[in-house]
């Protein structure tokens, strides 16, 4: 008998938080595309790979994508285990906090 984890809740930022976060996003570009091959392993894998990396990220949905701006959120802020941000437009904005980088690299959330 084989046993699925299900993946764990994110932790909920606050309002302050997340304005911070935001703050910090608006100058990042996109370090991930969803494109017409739409949510696969190797987008979640890539998008793990980049939050372990930058703790905060923002993902591009491009036009030819079968999956809506907000279906690819939700697939991406469960799967990642990160929190979503917020969606502007096509582009969306994840958080996840990674005790293991340098301490000079971490967010540190108010």
């Amino acid at each position: 008998m084989t046993t699925t984890e299900e993946p764990k809740a994110a932790p909920q930022l606050n309002s302050k938080q997340k304005k911070f976060l935001k703050g910090l996003g608006h100058s990042l570009t996109p370090v991930v595309a969803v494109g017409k091959e739409g949510l696969g392993e190797k987008i979640l894998k890539a998008t793990a790979l980049e939050l372990s990396r930058h703790e905060l990220i923002k993902v591009k949905v491009g036009k030819s994508s079968p999956a809506s701006r907000q279906e690819t959120a939700e697939v991406l802020s469960t799967g990642t285990e990160s929190s979503l941000v917020q969606i502007i437009g096509k582009t969306i904005l994840l958080y996840k906090k990674n005790p293991k980088l340098d301490k000079d690299k971490q967010i540190r959330l108010p």
